[in-house]
């Protein structure tokens, strides 16, 4: 993979970018001194970078009772599940930042039941597991476990739609090599 390429495929990004994409690009060195490799990755078809970012925005930035961390968590604990070096690295940074704490994104990377959490996110976290390694065995006891921690039934669509996303993208990720950017592995340390 060339050292400039956030992916292990020849897929350059759409040049020049359009005016909105460019806008967006911006944003994102601006706030973030970087331009994540993901949106580098999907930028070969602008479509694609849209379907992308508007769901990912929707499902970790849009309304919901689930806090910013813990839709972060259920990105790292499923990433874990399914060993996404892209994810484990990004998200395990968004962890330590939003949490303070750079034990509790080292703990959900590596195994989410060590990790020092409230026993509703724990139950979160259990549900979001089960889901990325045997989905078709999720049944009413599981979301009744949810609700008896304290989620309504739409904070159990947010909870799920949070780990099917990561599941899709984590297999995208692993299927194209694709690396995440240097810089986070030094956030929030």
């Amino acid at each position: 993979m060339a050292k400039d390429q956030p992916t292990a495929l020849d897929l350059p990004m759409v040049d020049p970018l359009p005016a909105d994409t460019q806008k967006y690009f911006d944003v994102c060195q601006e706030k973030l001194g970087m331009v994540p490799n993901v949106l580098r990755a999907y930028a070969f078809d602008i479509d694609k970078l849209n379907a992308f970012t508007g769901m990912y925005n929707d499902l970790m930035l849009g309304d919901s009772a689930l806090s910013k961390l813990e839709r972060e968590m259920i990105a790292v604990a499923v990433s874990s599940v399914n060993k996404c070096y892209y994810c484990l690295v990004a998200h395990g940074a968004a962890v330590r930042e939003l949490s303070g704490d750079p034990q509790l994104g080292e703990a959900l990377v590596m195994n989410y039941r060590v990790a020092k959490i409230s026993a509703k996110q724990r139950a979160m976290l259990d549900f979001a597991v089960k889901l990325t390694e045997a989905s078709a065995k999720v049944e009413e006891a599981d979301r009744q476990a949810l609700r008896d921690a304290g989620f309504t039934d739409r904070d159990i669509f947010d909870i799920a739609s949070v780990a099917g996303f990561f599941n899709m993208t984590n297999r995208v990720a692993s299927a194209t090599d694709m690396r995440p950017n240097d810089d986070y592995h030094a956030q929030a340390r």
